[in-house]
């Protein structure tokens, strides 16, 4: 049964659970694309800064929507039991990252360097819902790296045995913790894709970051 309308309301259902950051010295960052969209939502609400965490899912090349793990610039995360369980092999999973990092720097330049306005801060990083958690673990190593102060991962919906561990964020908040979980869209009415141009709509309406 859908939780959500859609990622808007997914954002502003979340931006309930996240009153406590209002007025804290924080950023929202949203992992594009779909993420970005309900960050958007919860940094209005939270009336926060919104900015972008640019990080690539790398997908098992026989299945791509499952991740084995997932880079940002700065950050590399692989799921060494999922790769074995796989049967990738180092050079499927090298060429998959080489792809994968063409594409993150692509929208590193659309997207812009939310990292860069967080050292200092709390860093609220935000996604549309968290599967096998690489992306989201990814984002969040990467602000640590970049000098969050404190670093909140925030997902509309989540496995309910899942959560990440401390040395990636300092709190995590999930309203909706499943246990039928087997992707986050079957949570959502609406789970079209976002296009790169929603994502610099809603980034380029916040001027604070």
């Amino acid at each position: 049964m859908a939780l959500f309308a859609d990622r808007e309301d997914a954002g502003r259902q979340l931006a309930e659970s996240l009153r406590s950051w209002r007025g804290e010295d924080a950023v929202v960052l949203g992992i594009p694309r779909g993420g970005v969209v309900v960050a958007a939502e919860v940094a209005q609400a939270l009336d926060l800064p919104l900015a972008a965490a640019v990080v690539r899912k790398l997908g098992a090349p026989s299945h791509e929507e499952f991740a084995v793990g997932a880079i940002a610039d700065d950050v590399r995360v692989v799921n060494d039991a999922a790769v074995a369980g796989s049967r990738i092999t180092a050079e499927q999973l090298a060429f998959v990252e080489d792809l994968e990092r063409v594409e993150l720097r692509r929208r590193g330049v659309l997207f812009g360097a939310g990292v860069e306005a967080v050292a200092g801060r709390t860093a609220i990083v935000v996604d549309d819902g968290v599967a096998t958690g690489a992306t989201a673990t990814a984002a969040c190593l990467s602000m640590r790296a970049h000098g969050a102060e404190r670093v909140v991962l925030a997902v509309p919906v989540g496995p309910a045995g899942w959560r990440p561990d401390r040395e990636v964020a300092d709190d995590y908040v999930c309203p909706h913790r499943e246990r039928d979980f087997w992707a986050v869209g079957q949570f959502y009415d609406d789970f079209t894709q976002t296009s790169d141009a929603e994502v610099v709509g809603l980034l380029s309406r916040d001027p604070r970051v």
